[in-house]
């Protein structure tokens, strides 16, 4: 089967820094939830401004969480975000109420990610429902004494074929990409200092120093 082009999205609500990365063409999109709209001192009535501002700067998908804990309260808010545009995604938990909304959301044409999952066997089911994304905490199932890098690939094996994939989150480092991409896993989200990380190396700042030293020397 041939391997799907990776895609990296930023996972994050402070507005200049995914702006930045945004406009430089480095992302896919933006990834948030929750705990990172608080985080960056954002507010639910501010969900549509985001929304507008990183489609205008090029995002090409947006992800925000539903919320209320039970089914009909995730469908109840899915609506809203699914109004904002053609470019968000809806983000759903991997509980047993979450599922049952995203398999609703699905049905309806909405595009899916079931997040926080942490077993193959959830994984598994968001094939079933056919959400497209699929989202494993790398970073927390470390914590947890998890092998997440092996748990990941493995979510991805089960998905193959479906057109459910692995949007792999929590990642603190750019080898976490790295090595999970080497296992086969498609999409990436990432906080700003850890993209940054990936297109940062010492020695490519230094031989870029000394091109533009040569061309100081020809007289440019």
């Amino acid at each position: 089967m041939t391997a799907l082009a990776p895609r990296l999205y930023v996972d994050s609500a402070d507005v200049d820094r995914v702006s930045s990365l945004l406009t430089a063409g480095v992302v896919h999109g933006v990834t948030t939830n929750p705990t990172i709209l608080e985080r960056g001192g954002r507010t639910a009535a501010e969900i549509p401004d985001l929304y507008a501002r990183w489609s205008d700067e090029g995002a090409r998908e947006i992800f925000f969480q539903t919320w209320g804990g039970d089914t009909a309260s995730f469908l109840r808010n899915a609506e809203g975000i699914r109004a904002l545009g053609d470019r968000v995604a809806v983000k759903v938990p991997a509980t047993r109420d979450g599922f049952a909304a995203a398999s609703a959301l699905v049905a309806d044409g909405a595009t899916v990610l079931v997040t926080a999952v942490y077993s193959v066997a959830q994984a598994l089911a968001c094939a079933l429902i056919g959400a497209q994304y699929i989202a494993p905490y790398l970073g927390r199932m470390r914590d947890a004494g998890i092998d997440g890098d092996a748990v990941i690939a493995r979510m991805q094996e089960v998905c193959a074929g479906s057109g459910s994939n692995v949007l792999a989150a929590s990642l603190r480092s750019p080898d976490d990409i790295t090595g999970l991409r080497l296992a086969g896993v498609p999409y990436f989200t990432a906080a700003p200092d850890v993209i940054e990380q990936m297109l940062f190396h010492e020695v490519s700042d230094s031989s870029a120093a000394e091109f533009d030293a040569a061309m100081v020397r020809l007289g440019a």
